[in-house]
């Protein structure tokens, strides 16, 4: 019988539960007894937060990565975003991807104008002395390595905090970080 995880991957741990470097990282079996076999399905970069989903489902893991299911990330990025930059976000931005450059495919992007509720993050990203922030919403259905990050610096606002949001139907909620659910199934 498979298994399958829903967790709000914490900022500083690594979408991962072996690391055979020789520094100390925060992996994510340090936040739950999962059972063998549990794969993270896709990746949160380290600096990353959010909603992450697990399995021991091969054929589910390839699922929730196709090009059909929507991933939605709020980032707070350096700098108040105009409309200008979220249209060349939606439209698609060059990025670089395993050296070469890539075009991203179009998404969704819109301007927050409330400022998300979530936790504050262990390690402080800076203070109004550095200058305004801004966020923004965008939704994606494709995953290159630190894709929304480079797509935001793109356009000229560095990302300062990252948290995906949703998965295809499934929503980030009211999970804290480190909080890990056990459900039956995915529904997408």
């Amino acid at each position: 019988m498979h298994k399958h995880y829903i967790i709000y991957k914490p900022y500083g741990y690594l979408s991962q539960f072996t690391y055979n470097l020789k520094r100390n990282k925060k992996l994510l079996g340090e936040l739950y007894n999962f059972q063998a076999g549990t794969m993270a399905i896709g990746r949160l970069d380290e600096d990353s937060e959010g909603l992450l989903l697990l399995t021991t489902d091969g054929m589910m893991s390839e699922i929730v990565r196709g090009k059909k299911v929507e991933k939605e990330y709020y980032a707070q990025l350096d700098g108040i975003i105009d409309n200008e930059a979220v249209e060349k976000l939606k439209k698609g931005v060059e990025i670089g991807f395993k050296g070469i450059k890539y075009t991203t495919k179009p998404c969704m992007a819109s301007i927050l104008n409330n400022v998300p509720d979530f936790p504050l993050r262990g390690k402080k990203i800076r203070d109004e002395r550095h200058g305004p922030t801004s966020w923004i919403s965008v939704t994606v259905t494709e995953g290159k390595f630190r894709q929304v990050r480079k797509m935001t610096a793109a356009v000229g606002f560095p990302t300062l905090r990252l948290i995906r949001v949703r998965v295809g139907n499934i929503n980030l909620g009211s999970l804290q970080p480190g909080e890990v659910i056990d459900v039956e199934s995915f529904i997408l």
